[in-house]
């Protein structure tokens, strides 16, 4: 019941948080918008945990891991997702983001030796699939440099996304709690982002509208802080690559709101596309089939 709960506030919560980024994509440069997002996560989240007297440090040796998780979850990929708003629906990028299921397989043999089977690959040429419907009347028949921008973004993004997801797993491995390792991560993310606006002379501009403002706040408290928070949970309790299941689910309740507040026009490859896309994601997770047991010796003809 517990998992179930996670599962399904982690979809409803980044399900909607596209659409907010989206929100935010214009006059504020994207370096300072995603440092807004963290640093009000990491104060809120940091805040929780002094309350509850549950902030811990982790340890030395712990450190280089918890700066991996800043850089891939909390500041990097958040850097390509923002720019890829600018180009490509957001309910699109999501449908990218939910690939992460493939990455996390690849990852995830690479980092700690599980086994790549025949349903990844296939999953995986069901995704490519997918995507090129999606996108190929943009890109092969149109070439809009724009969209391939977008795609490249979202995909470098969700890379990012599931190397985080190692860290994560590491983290959670020798002991340290998803809170913790969020409330660090996010307030380590926060700094890397300061550093590199103060590097590139970013001008800091502040919030121009209230409706940038509420997306703040909806990214900050309930998709960076809760969102996490329940994500980095499940990859703790059932693994990193069946907890990105849940990214199956975004890009419905993203690409609904995409066709909603952005203007999304369907066609029929596009829907072809999405089908195959969260297909390919499905076929990951698909039970295999059991096998029929042997006939016993006394079903066999008797012998001479």
């Amino acid at each position: 019941m517990a998992n179930a709960a996670l599962f399904i506030a982690t979809v409803l919560i980044w399900g909607t948080t596209w659409i907010a980024i989206a929100m935010q994509v214009g006059p504020v440069p994207v370096l300072v918008s995603v440092f807004y997002r963290f640093a009000v996560a990491a104060v809120i989240l940091v805040a929780i945990l002094v309350v509850m007297r549950q902030l811990k440090l982790p340890a030395l040796r712990d450190q280089p891991f918890i700066l991996a998780q800043a850089l891939c979850l909390f500041s990097l990929n958040f850097i390509c997702f923002y720019n890829a708003a600018a180009s490509i629906p957001s309910g699109l990028i999501s449908v990218i983001f939910s690939l992460a299921t493939i990455y996390n397989a690849v990852n995830a043999r690479l980092f700690f030796g599980d086994r790549i089977t025949g349903r990844t690959l296939l999953a995986a040429a069901l995704g490519a699939t997918g995507l090129l419907l999606l996108f190929g009347q943009d890109v092969i028949v149109d070439f809009d440099m724009g969209t391939l921008k977008g795609i490249g973004l979202a995909a470098l993004g969700t890379l990012f996304f599931s190397l985080g997801n190692m860290a994560s797993r590491r983290n959670s491995a020798v002991g340290i709690s998803p809170l913790t390792a969020n409330a660090w991560g996010m307030t380590y993310g926060a700094i890397i982002l300061l550093f590199l606006i103060a590097v590139t002379q970013t001008p800091i501009v502040a919030p121009p509208s209230i409706t940038y403002l509420a997306a703040l706040l909806y990214l900050s408290a309930i998709g960076s802080v809760i969102g996490f928070t329940t994500y980095l949970m499940l990859v703790s309790r059932i693994g990193s690559s069946r907890a990105a299941y849940a990214t199956v689910l975004f890009p419905i309740v993203a690409l609904s709101l995409s066709t909603v507040f952005e203007g999304y026009h369907w066609s029929g490859l596009g829907l072809v596309g999405l089908a195959l896309t969260l297909l390919g994601n499905v076929v990951i997770f698909a039970r295999p089939l059991a096998r029929r047991p042997p006939q016993s010796d006394a079903r066999l003809p008797a012998g001479g």
